[in-house]
C-alpha cells in the first residue's frame, strides 16, 4: 500500500470514470495480477466455490445423524436467508474497495485510525484460517466421495488412510492446474458454473421419475433424527444447521478475484451476491430430490461406501445410473476444490504482500510468465493437507474441519460488516450499495455470525472422548494465538505502516516485470 493511502485510513469515494488499474492505484495498490476476468467469470468462481453439489451432499451423512429431513430441508431454507443477508453487506463494502487483499483491507479502512491495522491484521488471519479449512473440508469431500465411487466400481476397500491419500492427490491436482494451468482455471471455472446447473437438474429430474417409491412429505419436511448421544432436540436442530452453513462459505472469492477482474467495482458484489442467491435455490431443490429419493433411511446410513449420497442414487435409480451419476457429483467437487485453491491462494498472496505471513517474500511472488502467485497456491495445498490429517485417528474430523471453515470465514466476514454498521453514513459507498437497508441488514448478519461461531465449536457427539471431540475451538485459538503473540511482539510496529508499505511497493514492482505475458 502506499504510504498516503495507509496515513489517510480512508481512500474517499470512488471516483467516477477511474479505470479498474486507477483505482486499484488510489486504494493503494499497485495492478500486478493479470486482470482477465469477466463478470460471469467473477461470480462462477464463487458459485463453484459454494457448490452444492459438493456442500451439500458431503456433509448430507452429518445431516442424516443431526436432525434428519426436517433438519436438513428446514435448515437450509433458514441458513440460506441469514447468509444472504451476510452477502448483502459484504457486496456493499467490496463495491467501496475492490481489491484482493479484500476483508482485511475492508476492516483497514473502516475501523478507527488507531486500530485499524490490529482489526485488519486478526481479520486477515480469520480468512487464511477460513481459507485454507474450507479448501481441505472441499477437497476432503472430493475423496471421500472418490472413494464410494472406487469402492462400488473396483471393490476398493475404503480406510482412513487411503482417504487421506486420495485428498492428497486432489489436492497436488489442484496446485498443479493452478500452477501451469492458468487459462485451463478459467475456462474450467466457466464451465462449472453450468455443470452444476445441469448436474443438478439431471440428479434431481433423475431422482423424482425414475424411482417406483419416494417418501412422503411429512418425511421430508417434518421427520426428526437424533443419533448424536445428545438428548436436547434444540440443541441437536442447531448442531444440524452446519451442514448449510458449511456450503454456503466462500463467496469472498468474489472479492480476493476483483484485481484480475474488468469493472470490478460492480461485477465483485455482484458476483458474491449473485452466487449465494442462485445457490439457495440450486441446493434445495437438490436436497429435496436426494430426500424424497430415500429407500430406506437406514440402509443408506450405514451404507458401505461410507457415503449416503451414493447409496441413494444407486438403490434409486440402480447401478449403472447410480454410478454415472455419482460422477456428476465428483466432477462437481473437484471444480470446486480447484476453485477454492485459486481464491486461497489470491487471499495468501494479498496478505503476505503486506508482510503478514511467515517468510512472506516467498508466498507473494508472481511468476513472471503467468502473472500468478505460485508459492500462495501451493502453501493453499499443504495447508488444506495439514488439516485434513487428524481423520486419521478421529472419525469427526471432517465436521470439526467445515466447523473452522465456518467460524475461520465468517469471523472474517462479519468484522467489515461490524464496523461498517459503527461508521454509519461516515461510510462512503460504491457504485453498488443498499442505501437506507444497509444499518439493518448489517445489524441482522453481524447477530447471526456472533450465533453460528459460538454453536460451530461446541461438541457434536456425544460421549465426548478423543476419537469424537471436536478440535475446531483448538485449531481456531491456536492460529489465534499466533497471530495475537506475534502482533504483540513484532507486528504491531510495522503492520500497514507507511515505510513498510513503500519498501513492499518497491518487491512487488520488482516481482511483476514480466519475461513474458500470456494474452
Amino acid at each position: 500500500m502506499t504510504e498516503d493511502a495507509i496515513a489517510s485510513g480512508q481512500s474517499g469515494p470512488p471516483p467516477s470514470g477511474l479505470s479498474d488499474e486507477e483505482r486499484l492505484a488510489q486504494l493503494g495498490y499497485t495492478q500486478v495480477l493479470a486482470r482477465r476476468m469477466s463478470a460471469f467469470s467473477n461470480y462462477a468462481v464463487s458459485f463453484t466455490i459454494i457448490s452444492v453439489l459438493s456442500g451439500c451432499l458431503t456433509l448430507y451423512l452429518f445431516g442424516m445423524n443431526t436432525g434428519g429431513p426436517a433438519v436438513i430441508t428446514w435448515g437450509w431454507v433458514a441458513v440460506g436467508l441469514m447468509t444472504l443477508f451476510v452477502g448483502l453487506s459484504m457486496a456493499e463494502i467490496c463495491s467501496a474497495y475492490p481489491t484482493s487483499a479484500g476483508l482485511y483491507f475492508w476492516a483497514h479502512r473502516l475501523a478507527p485510525p488507531r486500530s485499524a491495522a490490529a482489526w485488519a491484521w486478526f481479520t486477515g488471519w480469520f480468512n487464511v484460517l477460513g481459507q485454507v479449512a474450507v479448501t481441505a473440508g472441499i477437497d476432503f469431500g472430493a475423496a471421500s466421495f472418490l472413494g464410494a465411487y472406487l469402492n462400488l466400481q473396483f471393490d476398493f476397500k475404503v480406510t482412513p488412510g487411503r482417504t487421506v491419500l486420495l485428498f492428497a492427490a486432489i489436492l497436488i491436482l489442484h496446485g498443479l492446474l493452478n500452477t501451469f494451468g492458468v487459462k485451463i482455471v478459467a475456462l474450467l471455472n466457466d464451465i462449472s458454473v453450468w455443470w452444476h446447473v445441469l448436474g443438478v437438474g439431471v440428479i434431481v429430474g433423475a431422482l423424482a421419475f425414475v424411482p417406483d417409491h419416494h417418501q412422503s412429505a411429512s418425511f421430508v419436511f417434518t421427520k426428526f433424527v437424533n443419533n448424536t448421544g445428545w438428548g436436547s432436540g434444540v440443541y441437536v436442530v442447531l448442531l444440524g444447521l452446519l451442514m448449510a452453513q458449511y456450503t454456503f462459505t466462500g463467496y469472498d472469492a468474489s472479492a480476493h478475484m476483483t484485481e484480475e477482474t474488468h469493472d470490478a467495482s460492480t461485477a465483485g458484489p455482484k458476483g458474491i451476491v449473485r452466487s449465494i442467491w442462485t445457490s439457495w435455490i440450486a441446493g434445495f431443490v437438490l436436497l429435496l430430490g436426494f430426500t424424497f429419493a430415500i429407500q430406506s433411511y437406514d440402509k443408506e446410513l450405514a451404507s458401505p461406501t461410507g457415503a449416503p449420497p451414493a447409496q441413494i442414487l444407486l438403490d434409486a435409480l440402480g447401478a449403472t445410473a447410480g454410478k454415472l451419476l455419482l460422477l456428476v457429483v465428483i466432477g462437481a467437487q473437484l471444480f470446486c476444490g480447484m476453485a477454492s485453491v485459486t481464491a486461497n491462494s489470491r487471499m495468501i498472496y494479498a496478505f503476505s504482500r503486506d508482510g503478514a505471513l511467515p517468510f512472506s517474500r516467498v508466498w507473494h511472488t508472481v511468476s513472471p510468465r503467468t502473472r500468478t502467485p505460485v508459492a500462495a497456491v501451493w502453501l493453499a495445498a499443504f495447508g488444506a493437507l495439514l488439516l485434513g490429517l487428524p481423520y486419521l485417528i478421529n472419525v469427526t474430523a471432517y465436521a470439526a474441519v467445515t466447523s473452522i471453515a465456518v467460524i475461520g470465514l465468517y469471523i472474517a466476514y462479519v468484522v467489515p460488516t461490524l464496523l461498517r454498521v459503527r461508521k454509519g453514513e461516515a461510510f462512503e459507498r460504491g457504485p453498488w450499495h443498499l442505501g437506507r437497508w444497509s444499518q439493518p441488514i448489517g445489524v441482522i448478519s453481524v447477530i447471526w455470525v456472533v450465533v453460528i461461531t459460538i454453536l460451530f465449536m461446541l461438541p457434536q457427539v456425544s460421549p465426548v472422548n478423543w476419537e469424537t471431540f471436536n478440535y475446531a475451538p483448538v485449531a481456531v485459538l491456536v492460529v489465534l494465538g499466533f497471530a495475537a503473540a506475534w502482533w504483540g511482539a513484532s507486528a504491531r510496529h510495522w503492520f500497514l505502516n507507511p515505510e513498510h508499505a513503500r519498501t513492499r511497493a518497491r518487491e512487488a514492482a520488482r516481482s511483476a516485470a514480466p519475461e513474458k505475458v500470456d494474452p
